[in-house]
């Protein structure tokens, strides 16, 4: 049996923002092992997160409704300037982000939720397949209603 999660009758999509790719690939083989169906799509930092979520560059637009989950360490534009990004544009800023890091420092936890993410997860902590990640996720899109 496969999932998917919807909201309002639309597939909820994912936008990975890592630049890691084991990292990238443990994400994406923890939703195919739960057998979840949902659109999937991935960037490797803040710019090109920015390119999908707005159709830019010749990049197809990534639609809503979508939960990101975003590194902070990544080149060009990390996972803070993004998200302060995106709650600067009225048209991106009720995306639901979880912050997925290695970072334990209370000054990017902080930062973090000074801009309204959902959760701050360390990846030591979502378990080395992810599936602790892929659960959280999971439950959070079934109960909370998205915009």
């Amino acid at each position: 049996m496969t999932y998917s999660a919807e909201a309002e009758n639309r597939p909820i999509n994912i936008l990975l923002v890592d630049d890691d790719d084991g990292d990238a690939r443990a994400v994406q083989r923890a939703f195919a092992k739960a057998r979840i169906v949902n659109p999937f799509s991935r960037a490797i930092d803040g710019i090109e997160a920015l390119e999908l979520l707005r159709g830019e560059n010749g990049k197809e637009k990534v639609k809503f409704p979508l939960i990101m989950l975003v590194d902070l360490n990544m080149p060009r534009m990390n996972g803070i300037e993004l998200v302060a990004t995106l709650r600067a544009d009225p048209a991106l800023h009720n995306t639901v982000v979880f912050v997925l890091t290695t970072s334990y420092r209370d000054e990017d936890r902080n930062a973090a939720y000074g801009l309204n993410v959902a959760g701050y997860i360390v990846k030591e902590k979502a378990g080395e397949d992810f599936l602790r990640l892929f659960n959280l996720v999971d439950s959070y899109w079934k109960i909370v209603e998205l915009p």
